[in-house]
């Protein structure tokens, strides 16, 4: 072989190898999915936003509006502070009806649409968690800052369908 083919061949590897780099680096990108406010009208409603991340997609009963679901959870700041926890109450599921009042919107939104066995990261904006104002315990220690993004890891344990709605 001549140096010109040895070159060619060269520059042709390296092509091949930078190719392969940029297709794995965006594949291995961050795959968090921006799951938005289902009653968002406008786009300044539709810029509120729940990042959610499955852990681990579950092969179970998804979860609807109207279900009864049961999860475990870990609530922690940004920093990784933990505020709550499923373990800080005995290890008990938190069990609600997914889209009834009660519970944080961004919460909700988050669990929407998950199937049992599921595990899901759900980084929650302000405007859908605690917004403008500091969440204290019973000892008027501040737990969660006001305006702070709240960081749910998931596990949907179990969901207990909505009975059907009778027609009338």
């Amino acid at each position: 072989m001549n140096t010109k083919t040895i070159v060619i061949w060269a520059i042709l590897i390296i092509i091949v190898l930078a190719g392969l780099y940029f297709i794995f680096n965006g594949r291995m990108a961050n795959t968090a999915q921006p799951v938005t406010d289902p009653n968002a009208t406008t786009p300044a409603q539709a810029e509120t936003q729940v990042q959610a991340q499955d852990v681990t997609v579950g092969t179970g009963t998804q979860a609807n509006p109207g279900d009864t679901v049961s999860v475990l959870y870990i609530g922690k700041l940004p920093d990784g502070t933990v505020f709550d926890s499923s373990e800080a109450h005995g290890n008990q599921p938190l069990t609600f009806t997914l889209g009834a009042e009660g519970l944080i919107p961004g919460f909700q939104i988050g669990v929407n649409g998950m199937k049992e066995g599921g595990e899901r990261l759900m980084a929650i904006p302000p405007s859908l968690g605690y917004g403008a104002q500091d969440v204290k315990d019973a000892d008027g220690k501040v737990v969660i800052p006001a305006n702070s993004t709240i960081v749910f890891d998931v596990k949907l344990v179990k969901v207990t369908p909505a009975a059907p709605a009778t027609a009338q």
